[in-house]
């Protein structure tokens, strides 16, 4: 032990003596604010509530509730839906773009700040703006944007492209400026095309970059809330076998609605919320073990 100490640089030991300290009340308002939170919502998803302090255990009668409404198993098929197809349009423009302001062009630097300039303004926000534009444009056609399922799905599918495609490209662009320029002279000097350069080099050295891209417009797709809310409010809705059910609704605002609109149901809304963590939890978890497996490949 005394070797151990006599290697440490001078510098580090107090760093390391006094290190708990400075530890101590993140780590404790971390447990305070997070964990004993999050355990304790765990209980109350089994318990029926209005406040944590009148909970009352009713077991696995809440989650039996969940797996049985109308309402959620039709805001997961929406945000399954909805994570594809923005994952999809997201990264594939988000690259393109990255691609293209990284050849030297003139003007990259103010292009890069215009497409990124949508990320800073807040979903709300952006609800509200968006709702205005395509409504302005569908009452042309004498039709509004919650009057149709449709609309409010792929005015989502807009909103969210624009507001997170500049994000990604800044993602992108640090991944494509990483890539040694010897190996792109080497592509070049063996005679492979853009397209062999793109997929056979390219690509293959901004994995590292598609996983956190990926990552991040999937749970950012499944636990998007205040766009929703704003744009559509769920609307348009519908009777389906008895019950209302909100057409354009996602998981995170059913979980809201869900809690806020009927009292008795604040155990059902907070089971939904437990269900909620696990899929996007094991969504995450099976995409970076999928997309990190090929970094490693590469």
């Amino acid at each position: 032990m005394a070797k151990s100490n006599q290697n440490v640089n001078p510098v580090q030991r107090p760093i390391r003596k006094f290190a708990p300290i400075f530890i101590l009340p993140t780590f404790a308002a971390f447990l305070i604010g997070f964990v004993w939170p999050f355990i304790q919502g765990i209980y109350l998803s089994f318990c029926k509530f209005n406040t944590p302090k009148d909970a009352k255990w009713v077991g696995v009668s809440n989650y039996l509730k969940v797996f049985s409404d109308a309402g959620f198993l039709n805001a997961f098929k929406n945000t399954a839906a909805f994570a594809v197809v923005s994952i999809i349009l997201i990264n594939v423009i988000a690259f393109m773009i990255a691609y293209a302001l990284t050849q030297k062009i003139r003007g990259a630097n103010l292009f890069r700040t215009v497409f990124f300039m949508p990320n800073l303004i807040g979903g709300v926000v952006l609800g509200y703006i968006w709702s205005m534009i395509f409504d302005g444009i569908l009452k042309r056609y004498g039709t509004y944007l919650t009057a149709n399922g449709t609309y409010g799905f792929w005015g989502l599918v807009i909103l969210v492209a624009w507001q997170q495609i500049g994000y990604m490209m800044i993602i992108y662009i640090a991944g494509l400026q990483s890539i040694s320029e010897d190996m792109m002279e080497a592509a070049k000097i063996d005679g492979a095309s853009g397209a062999q350069t793109l997929f056979k080099v390219v690509i293959p050295n901004v994995m590292p970059a598609i996983t956190t891209c990926t990552f991040l417009t999937l749970t950012n797709s499944f636990k998007m809330f205040d766009q929703n809310m704003a744009l559509t409010g769920g609307l348009p809705s519908i009777m389906q076998n008895g019950a209302k059910v909100n057409v354009t609704e996602l998981l995170a605002l059913n979980i809201y609605s869900t809690y806020n609109i009927n009292k008795n149901w604040h155990g059902v809304a907070q089971a939904k919320a437990v269900v909620f963590f696990i899929l996007v939890a094991v969504l995450a978890i099976a995409q970076q073990a999928a997309t990190r497996s090929k970094e490693v490949e590469q």
